[in-house]
């Protein structure tokens, strides 16, 4: 309701031009008992009921960070429903508006989840499936310098690599799909994980095809080789790093900008008079504290 309160809510600017495509993102969405309830990250991963799923075994589910609903529920399926809303107005050459929720959006990510149960992927309790902690051959394994290495061994022949990496013998070991023998061989993995450290596994892993691979710090990520084969990673001119945009593109890939992040506020008195507000106007909006300013120190 903010935005019809500033007198430019859908239908305002929808009739003024009919081609707007007018794209209102929000936790809850638009309509239903809790629409102008407030909430975050972890609220609409409740709701979705994708939080239920994760977690380990006897411990309360854990939200992982805030990426799964705001981010990918949110941002991307929001930004996913103005790119269809741009093809279908090339048809029509009418707008529309999106309805972006952050509960339905990662509800409709964890379509998987709801399309496997049956297969038996999702059939036992929280932490003792496939791919949520209950497999020792997906699963995460502490080094003996502390850090860390990811296994993702699911097929046969991925985790017969696994096991020859390790230096074990598949036919003294119970065979892979055992699931009552899973804590078990999880501690056998974590013992033997435990006796080198991260970049001696890393010898062993490298060039096979067991699906393992070390868990970078965001520290490391960018020296590492593979990443930078690849550029996945940026320096900006204060030598911050950030991620690279992607995906990437063949014929017009993006141009990532050198220069840091703006502080919040710094452009606001330029962009409003680059739009036609006076200074007078732009006092009045920043006294009545409607926007801030934020100037970069200068180094004197």
């Amino acid at each position: 309701g903010v935005m019809e309160k500033l007198g430019l809510g859908p239908e305002v600017l929808l009739q003024e031009n009919p081609r707007l495509i007018y794209a209102r993102l929000t936790g809850f969405g638009q309509t239903g008992k809790y629409a102008k309830s407030a909430g975050h990250d972890i609220n609409y991963l409740a709701l979705s009921g994708v939080l239920s799923k994760l977690g380990r075994k006897d411990e309360n589910p854990y939200a992982p960070i805030n990426l799964l609903a705001d981010f990918a529920g949110g941002g991307v399926m929001c930004a996913l429903g103005i790119v269809i809303a741009l093809y279908e107005r090339a048809t029509s050459g009418r707008g529309q508006v999106i309805d972006a929720s952050m509960v339905k959006g990662v509800a409709y990510l964890s379509s998987f989840l709801w399309k496997t149960q049956n297969l038996g992927l999702w059939s036992r309790p929280r932490g003792e499936n496939l791919l949520d902690s209950g497999a020792p051959f997906y699963e995460i394994y502490r080094t003996s310098d502390g850090k860390f290495m990811a296994v993702g061994a699911i097929e046969p022949q991925f985790y017969k690599e696994l096991i020859k990496g390790l230096g074990l013998d598949s036919n003294e070991l119970p065979i892979q799909m055992s699931l009552s023998d899973w804590p078990e061989m999880k501690k056998k993995f974590a013992s033997i994980f435990a006796q080198k450290t991260q970049a001696e596994w890393c010898r062993v892993f490298d060039g096979t095809d067991a699906c393992v691979t070390p868990v970078l710090s965001l520290d490391d990520v960018a020296s590492h080789q593979h990443n930078k084969q690849r550029s996945s990673f940026i320096k900006n001119d204060q030598g911050e790093i950030s991620p690279r945009p992607a995906p990437l593109l063949s014929r017009t890939p993006a141009v990532p900008s050198g220069k840091r992040d703006p502080f919040i506020g710094e452009h606001t008195e330029e962009i409003l008079l680059e739009y036609g507000f006076t200074k007078q106007e732009i006092a009045k909006l920043y006294s009545d504290k409607v926007i801030g300013f934020s100037k970069p120190q200068a180094n004197l």
